[in-house]
C-alpha cells in the first residue's frame, strides 16, 4: 500500500470516528504534550489503532490525533509526531500533515524542542520561526508529486507565514508576553549535534537546531496551509556551555517553561483561528 493509499484510509477510518471538522491543527513536540490536559470534548484516535499507519517509537510521543476544542475553537492535536531517525522516510513521517489538509485543516501551528545556537538565547526562550534550514539530508518530496495536494515545484517563500506571525507578535506584545523570532535548522538525529557542526550551523544562519518540523512545514506548505512554527529552546547547542547534552534536560526546561509556552501556544490557536473566520 503506498503513501496515497494510506492517507486516504485513514481519513476515511477517522471519519467514520469522529465528525469534528478543525481548521486549525497543532503538532506537539518533546515535553510539550500537558497540553492536551487542556482540550475539552476530545476523542483520540491512536496511530495504532489506524490500519497500515506508521506506529511512534519514541519515548514521549505518544502517536494519537486528538479531536477536541480549545476555549472553544475546534482543534486537532498530534500527541506525538513521526521523526525521520525512527527510520522512516520524509513521506512516510508526515503521513499526519497530509491527513491534516484531508480532513480540512487550514493552519498548522508546528512547535517543538530545539537547542539554541543564538548566544543570545538561554533555555526557556521561546522562538517563532521565520524560515528553515533543511539539513536532514532529504525532503517529504521527493518521488510521485501528488498532485491533489500542490504543485511538483512549491514556492518556499513565505513557509512560515509572516501574516499570522505578525498578527501573533502583535498580540503578544498585548499579553506582555516575550518570544524571540529566528531560523531553525533540521539535523537528522538521533545523536545531537557536535560542536564544530554547531560553529558551522551558526556560520549558516541558523539560530536554533533540531530534529523534527521541518518535513511537516514542507508538505503543509505543499498542501496549501498556513504555517506557524515554535520552538522550546530547551539546551544551548553541543559546545556553547560547558556540559554534555542529554534528553532528560530537554524535558526538564520543556516542563519548566510549561505555563509559558502555554500561553503562547494559546495565542498562536486564537490568532489562527481569527484568520480563519477571515477568509
Amino acid at each position: 500500500m503506498d503513501n496515497r493509499d494510506i492517507c486516504r484510509h485513514a481519513v476515511d477510518f477517522i471519519r467514520g470516528k469522529t465528525t469534528a471538522q478543525p481548521k486549525i491543527g497543532v503538532v506537539l513536540g518533546s515535553g510539550l504534550s500537558d497540553f492536551c490536559g487542556e482540550l475539552q470534548d476530545v476523542t483520540e484516535i491512536p496511530f495504532v489503532s489506524i490500519p497500515n499507519f506508521p506506529r511512534a517509537t519514541v519515548e514521549g510521543h505518544t502517536g494519537a490525533f486528538l479531536f477536541g476544542t480549545y476555549r472553544g475553537i475546534p482543534v486537532v492535536v498530534l500527541n506525538g509526531r513521526l521523526h525521520y531517525y525512527e527510520g522512516y522516510a520524509q513521506q512516510t513521517i508526515t503521513l499526519p500533515t497530509r491527513v491534516f489538509s484531508s480532513l480540512g485543516v487550514q493552519t498548522v501551528i508546528l512547535t517543538n524542542a530545539a537547542g539554541g545556537i543564538n548566544e543570545s538565547f538561554t533555555p526557556g526562550t521561546l522562538m517563532l520561526l521565520t524560515d528553515h534550514i533543511n539539513f536532514s539530508g532529504s525532503n517529504p518530496l521527493i518521488g510521485e508529486n501528488l498532485g491533489e495536494y500542490g504543485p511538483r515545484f512549491p514556492d518556499m517563500s513565505d513557509v512560515y507565514s509572516r501574516t499570522l506571525r505578525e498578527a501573533l507578535l502583535a498580540r503578544l506584545e498585548r499579553e506582555e508576553l516575550s518570544v524571540r523570532q529566528g531560523i531553525y535548522m533540521m539535523y537528522s538525529g538521533p545523536s545531537f549535534e557536535t560542536p564544530a557542526e554547531i560553529r558551522m550551523f551558526r556560520m549558516l544562519g541558523a539560530d536554533a537546531v533540531g530534529m523534527s518540523t521541518v518535513p511537516e512545514a514542507i508538505v503543509a506548505n505543499h498542501c496549501g496551509m498556513n504555517v506557524l512554527g515554535i520552538s522550546c529552546i530547551t539546551n544551548m547547542a553541543a559546545g556553547i556551555l560547558p556540559q554534555k547534552l542529554s534528553q532528560e534536560e530537554v524535558i526538564e526546561t520543556a516542563a519548566r517553561v510549561k505555563p509559558t509556552f502555554l500561553r503562547v501556544l494559546s495565542s498562536a490557536i486564537e490568532t489562527a483561528d481569527a484568520a480563519c473566520k477571515k477568509e
